[in-house]
């Protein structure tokens, strides 16, 4: 595995780390009262997500321009279904943490009340005392956590069709590249396409996922559902996301096919 491919496994798993991890912003904002307040120091760790999503895509874009210098494409299918691959081992990870990072989090809201701001928080958050006792709260999922978890109740069809929106978004840019491989001559018009896909993956998300999370979770707070029932949605959310990554290696190569005709199309 050459440096370039590594780095970009390397991002490719901690944007769906750090996206999986997102899952628990809900129950610390339940356990602590403070669901605004989470949701907001939650994007300032989305910002190192954002930040590596920076870096993945133009050396995403590069492995796709060397391997059309070399003559070699064959072996970008296997180098992409290897960053699916790795959106998967991030979301594994990520769902694994999601109880210590509840923790964690809730531990950071309640300093954040001291602070007042976000620099004075991070500071202190940075000094080894606090990095320790962050340590200390990372352990995995006891029965006593699972315990913790309602599920009756939860209406499933936001959460199957996060699967569905999960296995377009990993696979949009990766199948937009490859695609663009496929139609040299045509390959910037091609990798465009991939905001398409995911524009699309979003929109879905923001109008069928979100607003029922987001529902489900007030509902909680004004106690209209067991406090539970946020646990299992945060729970069954992760799970949903590793099956959404795991259907992007199965609709990668129709994916593929389906930017190709697009491009095809545009460019008549």
């Amino acid at each position: 595995m050459s440096g370039r491919v590594a780095a970009v496994f390397f991002f490719t798993a901690f944007i769906h780390l750090v996206d999986t991890l997102a899952y628990a912003v809900r129950p610390a904002g339940v356990q602590t009262g403070r669901l605004a307040t989470s949701i907001s120091l939650f994007n300032v760790l989305a910002l190192s997500s954002r930040t590596a999503n920076l870096i993945q895509l133009p050396l995403l874009g590069s492995l796709v321009d060397l391997a059309l210098l070399r003559g070699d494409i064959h072996s970008l299918e296997r180098e992409f279904r290897g960053f699916l691959l790795a959106a998967t081992l991030g979301a594994l990870l990520g769902a694994f943490f999601i109880p210590s990072f509840v923790r964690i989090f809730t531990a950071a809201i309640r300093r954040f009340d001291r602070a007042g701001s976000v620099l004075p928080l991070i500071f202190s958050l940075l000094k080894p005392d606090t990095l320790k006792a962050a340590w200390q709260k990372v352990k995995p999922p006891t029965p006593k956590t699972l315990s913790r978890l309602t599920f009756s109740g939860l209406p499933w069809g936001f959460l199957l069709l996060n699967i569905l929106i999960t296995a377009i978004y990993t696979t949009g840019v990766p199948a937009a590249l490859y695609a663009g491989s496929l139609v040299p001559h045509f390959r910037t018009t091609a990798s465009q396409l991939s905001g398409v896909i995911n524009g699309g993956a979003t929109v879905l998300f923001v109008l069928f996922v979100d607003p029922v999370a987001a529902l489900i979770t007030d509902q909680v707070l004004e106690g209209k559902r067991p406090q539970g029932q946020v646990y299992a949605m945060a729970a069954l959310l992760a799970a949903t996301k590793i099956a959404g990554t795991l259907l992007a290696q199965l609709i990668f190569r129709p994916a593929v096919f389906l930017v190709v005709e697009v491009t095809h199309l545009i460019v008549r």
